[in-house]
């Protein structure tokens, strides 16, 4: 069997009433379009299955090569977990308009309704206009009964707690919160592999045929929080060449790397795959001696488990986001 490699995937496109022109003119999405609002960089979903870009995989599905190498490719603990589906949903986003206010079902309710997972997920804030805000959790605590009825009279957006957001900013959106975000803002997700999304205002926007969209109350009320939260936004601390623990829940890990020099990344100790995001300036990542793979901002790649360790060595500066499966048990933070 041929020995595996750092996995770039073929992005996936998606077309959205408030998408802009950040994924192609920012992120270097060359292929992409207006208003295109999202671009799939890892995805298991059948209806939009990653298929490999780079090397002698390339076209193959990402269920395919992970019924190939297995535990090889995404480790042996989260293959015995999924099999041959992948746990993890990554994308960049990039909203010029408002996102519809939504949520997200945990696991109980996804399962019972869907035989599918919840949606718990993180935003990392890639760029953002000066006045770029999005909206997470609520302001006040409030009953299913109250917000029904600010939904019926459109005032939703008075309750939301509303955040201005500026480059490096994170937050953590277990299933169940509200959230939408504001235009001007162009940001990584990482989210449990899921696409239930029940919108509950839309901001009376219609789409090109006229139409308002869809809104999902009924099942948004079912799946919601109304926990009012001491503070919405995820605080960490940076520091150069050495990862930062950004956010750790029991669905993915997700670190922060700003390297200037030349990192040696040791594996050793994680039983998972590791994908890197890159959210500013380029890295060649060394992976045996004399081969490369080289990343790009706007660039996702899969490092598959078999690998203990590899060198990020960046071109002057870079900026990634670290992301795998923890160990089962692990708790949010």
């Amino acid at each position: 069997m041929s020995e595996l490699y750092p996995i770039k995937f073929t992005p996936i496109f998606k077309q959205k009433i408030w998408g802009g022109d950040r994924l192609k003119n920012v992120l270097n999405k060359k292929n992409a379009t207006d208003h295109t609002g999202e671009s799939w960089e890892i995805s298991p979903l059948p209806e939009s299955e990653s298929v490999v870009g780079n090397g002698f995989l390339a076209e193959n599905t990402l269920s395919e090569i992970i019924e190939v190498y297995m535990g090889d490719l995404v480790g042996e603990s989260v293959f015995n977990r999924f099999g041959t589906g992948f746990p993890l949903l990554l994308k960049f986003i990039d909203a010029q308009d408002l996102l519809s206010v939504q949520v997200h079902p945990d696991d109980e309710m996804a399962q019972e309704k869907y035989g599918m997972n919840g949606k718990t997920e993180v935003w990392y804030v890639v760029e953002a206009t000066n006045d770029a805000y999005l909206y997470s959790g609520f302001n006040q605590k409030l009953t299913k009964q109250h917000f029904k009825k600010d939904i019926e009279q459109k005032t939703v957006k008075d309750t939301l707690n509303k955040e201005k957001v500026g480059k490096g900013d994170v937050f953590f959106i277990p299933a169940g919160r509200i959230h939408a975000t504001g235009p001007g803002v162009l940001f990584a997700e990482i989210q449990q592999a899921s696409d239930i999304t029940y919108r509950v205002y839309d901001w009376d926007r219609k789409d090109r045929d006229g139409n308002l969209r869809e809104l999902h109350v009924d099942e948004a009320l079912e799946a919601m929080d109304f926990e009012v939260a001491d503070s919405y936004k995820t605080e960490y601390s940076t520091s150069e060449n050495r990862p930062a623990p950004v956010v750790s829940s029991p669905y993915f890990i997700v670190n922060k790397l700003h390297l200037t020099e030349k990192y040696d990344a040791e594996y050793n100790l994680i039983d998972s795959f590791i994908a890197y995001m890159c959210v500013e300036g380029r890295v060649s990542i060394e992976y045996k001696p004399g081969k490369t793979e080289m990343l790009e901002k706007g660039d996702t790649v899969l490092i598959p488990a078999v690998f203990e360790s590899i060198k990020l060595i960046p071109d002057e500066s870079v900026e990634l986001l670290e992301v795998y499966i923890p160990d089962a048990g692990a708790t949010s933070e």
